[in-house]
């Protein structure tokens, strides 16, 4: 019989998505809402189990077939050797095993959590999956137009399409009149690869279909390519600057790299994080789960990715400074482009004022660790 993550988990990973907890250099926290699970002592046979299940899993599916060997003979030696015999509880095991995975495999998309009761042979509830993604704002965390008519779009995740599309057709039709518009991506941890995709269609135009991104998957051998969708509600023909951070992982840093590679925006802040290898949580025996990457992006113009290094901002810049200058950059675009003589006159003011920090902008805080 098929087994499936519990609904409840896939929520708790989708929340952890959308918060930027899944997003890069570091392990992520294992606990879970029931933290004394977390702490609940472990056998050396559950202990064993665990790693014996995911070296398995790291050999069967693990997108690199040797790197997926290494980091099997990897654990299972140490463990032989009694290297896991100090994580004493749930948590202490899933933090030593996601960090062990991560030095060896230079994958920071690899981790393991611990997630009791997390195996069911029920599909997820579409409706509470729903009311999640609404309370979150649908991966969207701000819309703004800023003073001079700059639009500002704030994107924490990438939820799955059928559930995020209208949301994006709001906020895009809320945007279609700005002139120039910013994309923060400062703390997006990433998500559905055919939600970036469908995301970044409103950025052309509706017969310009653009071939952003292919994802090989080992499990299946297959490769599937994302186009742009010609259908979205708006296309978007002004400036774009896509802000980014170190905290930018994964769908996050695609997309910024999709609309980098098809010349469409400006990439401005920080080198993201490196995460290219997509996959998914697989159940492992006494109530743990396992990020494994299966599939590698494959971009169609730099026959490349961004895997361990990141994406490179076409101007790098402290992110905390990213929103300033993306702002002012945007008001220059449209100053070039105005043919209004008064026009020109009221945003070169202010530019001016933006310059001295006298325009509120959005401001950025960095994900807490």
């Amino acid at each position: 019989m098929k087994t499936a993550l519990r609904p409840t988990f896939r929520l708790i990973v989708l929340l952890a998505l959308l918060s930027g907890e899944l997003a890069a250099a570091q392990p992520p926290s294992t606990d879970l809402p029931d933290g004394t699970a977390g702490a609940a002592r472990l056998t050396p046979s559950a202990r064993k189990a665990v790693v014996v299940a995911l070296a398995r899993r790291l050999r069967s599916d693990y997108v690199f077939p040797d790197t997926g060997n290494l980091l099997a003979d990897t654990i299972t030696a140490k463990l032989a050797h009694g290297g896991y015999d100090k994580a004493l509880t749930a948590t202490a095991m899933a933090d030593a095993l996601t960090r062990d995975l991560r030095e060896i495999g230079k994958d920071a998309h690899l981790g393991v959590r611990f997630a009791p009761d997390q195996t069911d042979d029920k599909s997820p509830d579409p409706a509470q999956e729903r009311r999640v993604m609404a309370r979150m704002g649908f991966g969207i965390n701000a819309v703004q137009r800023l003073p001079g008519n700059i639009g500002y779009l704030d994107v924490r995740g990438f939820g799955p399409t059928p559930l995020v599309a209208e949301a994006y057709a709001a906020a895009m039709s809320l945007l279609s009149g700005t002139d120039a518009l910013i994309v923060d991506m400062r703390r997006n941890g990433g998500g559905e690869p055919q939600s970036v995709t469908e995301l970044a269609s409103y950025f052309f135009a509706k017969d310009d279909v653009r071939h952003l991104n292919d994802l090989f998957s080992r499990t299946d051998g297959r490769t599937v390519e994302y186009r742009t969708n010609p259908d979205v509600a708006v296309h978007y023909a002004g400036p774009v600057f896509v802000l980014t951070s170190r905290f930018t992982f994964s769908g996050g840093e695609e997309f910024a790299y999709d609309l980098q590679t098809q010349k469409r925006a400006t990439l401005i802040g920080e080198v993201t994080g490196g995460g290219a290898n997509p996959g998914d949580f697989v159940p492992l025996p006494n109530g743990f789960a396992a990020f494994v990457p299966t599939g590698r992006a494959i971009n169609p113009v730099t026959k490349a990715n961004w895997e361990h290094v990141g994406v490179q901002p076409d101007l790098v810049v402290p992110a905390s400074e990213g929103m300033k200058i993306a702002y002012t950059a945007s008001l220059k675009a449209v100053v070039a482009r105005a043919d209004n003589p008064r026009q020109r006159e009221t945003l070169s003011a202010l530019i001016a004022s933006a310059e001295k920090d006298e325009v509120q902008l959005p401001t950025y805080t960095p994900p807490t660790r």
